[in-house]
């Protein structure tokens, strides 16, 4: 191995990408699909997201409760709802809110063909992804501006610090049974 190949190998460019991502109140994470999955750069967009999960938000709460999230998937073959279950429950679970109606797609003919915007291609003007599209940025919208007027997901029996000190809100506790 030459010091090229290692050097490129320490070079991480997630943090300053995780920045970005941090100052927005929406993700939408858009991703193609290859082999009926999401792509593998979506994959590893998710897996650094998740490598931050340990960390609080200034209420003690995981880092990204009260962030809302959502995805875009378009293609030349069929997958998108199976790309959008795995990239919606993957959201949640790194404390994303996800809303209703939270993805949309384009899927072209199968097989080699025009992308979205080529000429021709029926994507700008396909009715169905262009009514999903709009319902998943105006729920974005609503469920961000919700939370942000009510102070976010109270903190009342989310916090991590707090369940591993043994305050277990809303669960008996048999040191204080009589």
């Amino acid at each position: 191995m030459n010091m090229a190949e290692t050097a490129e190998w320490e070079k991480d460019e997630w943090p300053i990408i995780q920045q970005e991502v941090d100052a927005c109140d929406i993700l939408i994470l858009c991703t193609s699909v290859w082999l009926g999955e999401k792509s593998s750069v979506c994959n590893r967009t998710l897996e650094h997201m998740y490598g931050y999960t340990h960390q609080f938000n200034s209420k003690g709460q995981y880092r990204d409760y009260d962030k809302v999230g959502a995805t875009l998937i378009t293609g030349n073959e069929d997958g998108v709802k199976h790309c959008a279950m795995s990239i919606l429950f993957s959201l949640s679970h790194i404390e994303y809110t996800v809303p209703p109606q939270a993805d949309a797609g384009w899927m072209g003919e199968a097989g080699l063909g025009p992308s979205y915007m080529d000429p021709g291609s029926g994507g700008p003007e396909n009715d169905f992804t262009n009514r999903n599209t709009s319902f998943l940025v105006w729920n974005c919208l609503h469920l961000a501006r919700m939370l942000k007027d009510q102070g976010g997901i109270p903190a009342y029996g989310n916090l991590p610090d707090e369940w591993e000190a043994g305050c277990k809100a809303g669960m008996s506790s048999p040191e204080h049974k009589r």
